[in-house]
């Protein structure tokens, strides 16, 4: 069953450091082609701990069907 809440990352403010990579518990955070983050929304649970890390808070947690 898939999570009411879900992180995603705006990659026009991303800085690709890996800070969110290290700190997710599901491995749900990649960084693509060594320029920003992307968050796979079928394996995130959302609990936030990417955002909480993210020294340029570019993640937010959202609820799905939630437009952003």
């Amino acid at each position: 069953m898939r999570s009411k809440r879900y992180a995603e990352a705006d990659r026009g403010n991303c800085v690709a450091c890996g800070t969110c990579l290290r700190d997710c518990p599901k491995g749900a955070v990649h960084i693509v082609k060594g320029c920003y983050a992307s968050v796979d929304s079928d394996i995130c649970v959302g609990c936030g701990k990417c955002a909480k890390v993210c020294p340029t808070g570019c993640i937010s947690v959202i609820e799905r069907g939630e437009q952003r």
